[in-house]
């Protein structure tokens, strides 16, 4: 599943839009690494998504479509929770 819409289904970014735009801007990590709005995520994979106020580091339990549009699938596990200030940029 393309990572763009594995953030929209998963319910961590509202829209696709936004999802495409923060990872545009190098706010979301797949295993470490910035990539691109289509790149591929597969189960046991780790993203990194930076928000204006914190970041959150979780990782991938289902990648199929049809799974995460379950409410009651977990889709991913999280790791850390870190608060940042706003003025600075993460990454």
């Amino acid at each position: 599943m393309r990572l763009d819409k594995f953030l929209k289904e998963s319910r961590l970014v509202k829209r696709r839009v936004v999802a495409q735009e923060m990872i545009g801007i190098g706010a979301v990590r797949l295993n470490g690494r910035q990539c691109r709005s289509s790149a591929q995520v597969c189960v046991g994979d780790t993203v990194e998504i930076a928000y204006m106020t914190r970041v959150l580091k979780v990782t991938v339990l289902v990648d199929d479509e049809k799974e995460l549009r379950k409410k009651q699938s977990i889709p991913y596990v999280l790791q850390e929770e870190r608060r940042v200030n706003s003025d600075e940029k993460p990454w």
